[in-house]
């Protein structure tokens, strides 16, 4: 089968690495894998090493929807079966599904165009989701409560609405002494941090970086002398999110590093996984990563998130940017350690039970042979 990723961003993220597991995996069974994404992209980069066709086009140019990168477009998407893109922001006008579907309706193709999302943000209009009424697409949802919302909100047809889990690698996010030795050598932090908190994304406002750094301040005034913080990824917000922590004093309480195809070393170093997004989140793989790793999460509850995580049970869920709630989950966690390692135990066994991505991986390919 021949099935096509669409992903317009240069950055890395949650997402990105996602589609690079999948295009991996699906060359492997023996799947024609075609890649639309912005030239010089890491998911270009990384699509092509895995053995995928990539299509390679401007990510400047491609907003001005110019013959040349219709073009390119047009090309890659005539040799899937199935193109799955992600709902990815607007760019001014520009949107990456609508420009696809008008591709697929000009040239008369066959392509079934799979817009797919865990997200909903409210200024996001129908046709990104259902860009062209007149070919043949559906919709992936990877929460049920974006399924629900794309069904009752945005009056998607509900028998083209597909919901699928993505899963995670719980073979390899298992917890290994032996790599915890490298995780200490690769995050070297002073012996008498505790507990350790990871943060994983892109460093931007959406991710209310900016909130998790002010309940760090508190509790290291309180009840947490100790705390560190560990900020991974990359983004427009680094520069000065680093400044922030000179001006809070924490520098002894937080530090930074880069982006990681790695990430499993980060989850053998951390104690609670915190998510302190302020909006635009679906079911972030993180979440999943580390719940497999045996390490409780405190997150911002919206989207999908509450079909993972369960207060008190593997984790706990606050407002998004509530300081003072950030501090108490992450306190609460740390100051009863029996009941910090039942989270620990069933948030693993969550993940073992129904979010399995090798199983996941199989039925996002078996729901694209059910639609030839």
């Amino acid at each position: 089968m021949n099935i096509g990723f669409i992903e317009d961003t240069a950055l890395r993220g949650g997402t990105q690495i996602w589609v690079s597991e999948a295009v991996k995996l699906f060359v492997e069974k023996g799947e024609n894998v075609i890649v639309i994404a912005p030239e010089d992209s890491w998911i270009a980069k990384i699509s092509a090493e895995s053995g995928a066709k990539v299509y390679a086009y401007d990510y400047e140019e491609v907003v001005s929807e110019n013959e040349d990168q219709i073009d390119i477009w047009t090309k890659g998407l005539s040799e899937c079966d199935v193109a799955v893109c992600t709902v990815h922001p607007p760019r001014g006008n520009f949107h990456c599904a609508v420009f696809a579907g008008k591709c697929i309706k000009k040239f008369g193709l066959k392509t079934i165009l799979i817009p797919k999302t865990g997200t909903i943000v409210p200024s996001y209009k129908r046709e990104f989701y259902l860009p062209e009424e007149s070919i043949k697409s559906t919709v992936i949802a990877i929460t049920e409560f974006t399924k629900k919302e794309l069904i009752e909100t945005y009056s998607i047809p509900e028998d083209i609405v597909q919901l699928i889990y993505q899963g995670t690698e719980v073979k390899r996010f298992t917890p290994d002494n032996k790599r915890k030795n490298e995780a200490y050598r690769r995050y070297n932090l002073n012996k008498n941090v505790s507990p350790v908190l990871g943060c994983v994304g892109m460093f931007e406002e959406r991710k209310g970086q900016t909130i998790l750094l002010e309940a760090v301040l508190e509790l290291s005034r309180t009840f947490l002398p100790n705390i560190h913080l560990i900020l991974v990824g990359e983004g427009p917000d680094e520069d000065m999110l680093k400044r922030k922590v000179v001006e809070m004093g924490l520098q002894n309480n937080v530090s930074f590093y880069s982006f990681t195809n790695e990430p499993v070393y980060i989850f053998e170093r951390i104690d609670i996984l915190v998510l302190s997004s302020l909006y635009k989140e679906g079911l972030p793989n993180v979440l999943l990563e580390s719940m497999s790793m045996k390490v409780p999460v405190v997150s911002s509850k919206m989207a999908g998130v509450p079909e993972i995580v369960k207060d008190g049970i593997n984790g706990f869920m606050v407002e998004p940017g509530k300081v003072d709630q950030l501090a108490d989950a992450i306190n609460r966690i740390w100051s009863d350690q029996e009941k910090y390692k039942k989270m620990c135990e069933n948030g693993r066994f969550l993940m073992e039970k129904g979010f399995d991505k090798e199983t996941q991986f199989v039925r996002f390919l078996e729901y694209f042979y059910s639609l030839k």
